[in-house]
């Protein structure tokens, strides 16, 4: 008679257990197609030189652009899904990459691709806060670590297949111009039907026209890891606005190979060992997964360098992907300390100042770079990037610090405090509060609350 009368309940259970696995499933595969999107153009910025006649300092404005879009995205809409919901957010965002793509069309002029951009840019950066809370929302208890590693390793995978897939279609498709866009667009409506027919994990919550006031902070307790962030992700994120901005040119013009598939290989080549960084960067604690990774992202910076002035390809292949190894690591590393201890209240605005300071790093170099592209050759702009990748590995190795011992016993208590600077590498986020010590879990990549807390 017992278990009969628990069926009932059993049934309710498994039910819900289903709707949100689609709910998961649908989160991670949008954040995949929403970056895949975004990296569509970048094979194609040759085609645009050579046949329409744009400078290298265009490009780079179309680079700005979009980061531009997304840090407005996440300043003005990042915390919009906790008023309206996850899914009318995340539907929003998928809406605003189609226009980009349908307007990226059509481009042959310089103000198509900007405003191209722009939507795009807008539509990733409400994506970046909206999937990523949909992801922790609904993802299961078990294994601990699989919202940690679909939240932060989505947007790296998406960037990779995006510009892999682009770099094919436009050298092999009937349509080079045009077929990788339809291709988003036809993703990014399946997409979009995925969310809506999966359930809402958020309780909307009146207030919402409040929430479009820009409000950037950062818990408190971690507030004495963000000088070295602020080194860290500009200095990578800065590498990765430099491949889209000013790569195609040196592939063509130092490299000696016109072919997109290449320069698509080449941008993933920086982007997806990201992915393997992570783990890597996993087995140290925050301060020394930061130390160690810059120092591999130094090394890779200087076989850039030494690659494009000896115009070897295969070199510069190699370097770059020790480049990306080396980012993986080290932003894992200061993204896990400034998110130990979260909340599951604390989400969405974490992820959201994250992104912020993340295109905030890439798009004023990128602005820098662009115009003095007119005065200064490639090669000379590629080792001033290096000038920054030294600095920025300096600072890591001399100052960075792991989170305070105490911070998961004040989480629940902490004020926040403004985040001045810094730039996200989508690694390592925290996945549940399940255990009590925030991001310390039991999972493959999450350190321990000991290893954690750990002086330098």
């Amino acid at each position: 008679m017992h278990g009969s009368r628990s069926d009932p309940q059993l049934t309710n259970q498994a039910h819900q257990g289903g709707t949100l696995r689609l709910a998961f499933l649908s989160a991670v595969v949008s954040l995949v197609v929403s970056f895949a999107a975004a990296a569509a153009p970048i094979p194609l910025y040759n085609i645009y030189r050579a046949e329409d006649g744009f400078t290298n300092f265009g490009i780079s404005m179309a680079i700005v652009t979009y980061s531009v879009g997304s840090m407005a995205g996440l300043l003005v809409l990042g915390r919009l899904s906790n008023h309206l919901g996850r899914r009318l957010t995340a539907i929003v965002s998928l809406g605003l990459l189609l226009l980009g793509c349908l307007l990226l069309l059509n481009v042959h002029n310089i103000g198509t691709l900007l405003a191209g951009r722009v939507l795009m840019g807008v539509g990733t950066g409400l994506a970046s806060s909206t999937l990523t809370s949909y992801i922790v929302d609904a993802a299961p208890a078990r294994p601990e670590w699989l919202a940690s590693v679909a939240s932060s390793q989505g947007p790296m995978l998406g960037l990779t297949v995006g510009a892999i897939a682009s770099g094919a279609l436009v050298q092999f498709g009937l349509w080079p111009r045009e077929l990788i866009y339809l291709v988003c667009v036809g993703f990014l409506s399946v997409s979009a039907v995925l969310i809506a027919i999966s359930p809402e994990t958020a309780t909307p919550t009146p207030a919402a026209w409040r929430s479009l006031l820009p409000r950037v902070s950062v818990p408190v307790r971690v507030s004495h890891l963000l000088p070295v962030a602020a080194a860290v992700f500009p200095a990578t994120w800065a590498t990765g606005a430099f491949y889209q901005a000013f790569v195609p040119a040196l592939v063509e013009d130092q490299l000696h190979t016109r072919s997109p598939l290449i320069l698509g290989l080449v941008f993933a080549a920086y982007m997806a060992p990201s992915v393997l960084g992570a783990p890597i960067g996993g087995r140290f604690t925050s301060a020394v997964a930061q130390r160690v990774g810059m120092i591999i992202f130094l090394a890779g910076m200087i076989g850039i360098i030494t690659a494009i002035e000896a115009g070897t390809l295969a070199l510069f292949i190699i370097a770059t992907i020790v480049a990306g190894a080396g980012q993986g690591i080290a932003t894992s590393g200061a993204t896990r300390g400034l998110l130990h201890g979260s909340t599951p209240a604390e989400r969405a605005p974490i992820f959201s100042a994250i992104y912020l300071v993340c295109y905030s790093g890439a798009t004023f170099p990128s602005l820098i770079s662009g115009k003095l592209s007119d005065t200064f050759s490639l090669p000379q702009i590629a080792f001033g990037y290096g000038v920054l990748a030294l600095g920025a590995t300096l600072f890591a190795v001399l100052r960075a610090r792991n989170p305070h011992a105490d911070a998961t016993r004040n989480s629940t208590c902490d004020s926040s405090s403004p985040l001045d600077a810094a730039a996200f590498n989508p690694s390592e986020l925290c996945a549940k509060n399940t255990n009590g010590h925030g991001c310390a879990a039991s999972g493959c990549w999450l350190m321990s609350s000991r290893g954690a807390n750990r002086s330098t």
